[in-house]
């Protein structure tokens, strides 16, 4: 266990309490010490998902749950806006959505930002985008990368057909599956030389460093 792993509960308490300006505050005391990679992985994310295991276990209201996803919402548009600072612009390009009924973009909301800190360009189209939408923002935008992100296991058979609608574009671009249902799931089933499932930032940060150009190379 980290620090950082002390502060995932306190975070997860100030955005229930709706109050914006601290959970920017508590947030951005984090963000002077540590990247901001690594406070999405180990601070945001698990601070949400310990407010979802709250809402799962009757202890909050689904109210409450809205509260504190509009908080987080909030605290990484000012992250997104405040920090600017991308490292040279790259001409990669992600495409990111939340698959038909998911409603959660939370995550998704970290993923974009972490393209764009690495100078990608993103195109990110938000939660519960049907097969055939998605696919006309595709096929006009011709992304590198498309991101797809799931949070139940019940969105397993919509995420296998939106793997083989993609997997036919003729520029085989390279496809992420994300969200907590890659983080709970085993999904290597779907896995190949196209197709990539996830984990968390942590996962794609490494991607970054160790394999984004040749993993594209070999799927375009």
């Amino acid at each position: 266990m980290t620090i950082l792993d002390l502060h995932h509960e306190q975070l997860a308490q100030v955005f229930l309490s709706g109050d914006e300006e601290k959970a920017l505050d508590y947030t951005y005391r984090l963000l002077e010490n540590y990247p901001r990679a690594h406070v999405f992985e180990k601070v945001i994310t698990p601070a949400m998902y310990h407010v979802g295991k709250l809402w799962e276990n009757n202890a909050i209201s689904v109210a409450d749950e809205h509260l504190a996803t509009a908080v987080c919402d909030f605290v990484l548009s000012k992250i997104e806006s405040d920090h600017q600072t991308p490292r040279k612009k790259q001409h990669y390009k992600v495409l990111l959505f939340g698959v038909e009924e998911e409603q959660h973009y939370i995550g998704l909301k970290m993923v974009a930002d972490t393209f764009k800190e690495h100078g990608w360009r993103v195109r990110y189209l938000g939660p519960d985008l049907p097969i055939e939408h998605s696919l006309l923002q595709i096929k006009k935008f011709r992304p590198d990368v498309i991101g797809i992100s799931a949070a139940l296991s019940y969105r397993i058979p919509i995420i296998k057909k939106s793997i083989e609608a993609f997997a036919q574009l003729e520029w085989k671009p390279t496809i992420m599956i994300g969200g907590r249902l890659a983080y709970k799931f085993d999904l290597s089933e779907f896995e190949s030389s196209q197709v990539m499932v996830i984990k968390n930032i942590g996962h794609l940060t490494h991607w970054f460093k160790e394999g984004r150009e040749e993993s594209i190379n070999e799927t375009s």
